[in-house]
């Protein structure tokens, strides 16, 4: 395992106001970028009817390549995206079928970004990155929330994404 960083995007838009932020955030190519959009993942199913679909091959790139897990996530309804929810569900199939892989997650870092069009994010919204870190024994950094208006970065949320990138650094 090397010690880096992956972004791992969960819009349904791959150039809209989270992609903007990930640009920025990735500006010196500091990280690697995983879009969502590019994998096809299923849902979960006790079944594991799924089995073939990108979610373990991603997973066991994830867990040879980085060190550092950050999620970056468009608010949709008050919640992650539902792109970004099907991939926390499906981290069921690490519990049940693959536990080999559900352990290896344990000693890394996960940090979240919430993106929306102003500075309302409703408290709570991260609970579901904070305890799925504790519960796959992952060492939660943090998370922050950064908003756009019409089309560019917020003075205030720029201040607040440079802090944060020195926090998953």
């Amino acid at each position: 395992m090397e010690n880096r960083t992956v972004i791992l995007q969960g819009s349904s838009r791959g150039d809209g106001d989270t992609s903007l932020i990930v640009n920025h955030m990735n500006i010196d190519r500091e990280f690697d970028v995983l879009d969502l959009r590019d994998y096809t993942i299923g849902h979960f199913d006790y079944d594991y009817k799924n089995a073939g679909d990108d979610f373990i091959p991603l997973l066991e790139k994830i867990i040879e390549h980085y060190k550092t897990l950050v999620f970056i996530t468009p608010v949709y309804w008050y919640s992650m995206s539902g792109r970004m929810k099907l991939f926390f569900d499906r981290i069921s199939d690490l519990l049940h079928y693959r536990k080999d892989l559900g352990r290896q997650l344990r000693g890394k870092n996960m940090a979240m970004i919430s993106v929306s069009n102003a500075n309302d994010l409703k408290k709570g919204f991260e609970m579901p990155f904070v305890e799925s870190a504790n519960y796959l024994g992952m060492h939660y950094l943090g998370d922050t929330h950064v908003w756009v208006e019409n089309g560019e970065i917020n003075q205030e949320a720029l201040i607040i994404l440079s802090n944060f990138k020195k926090v998953i650094t």
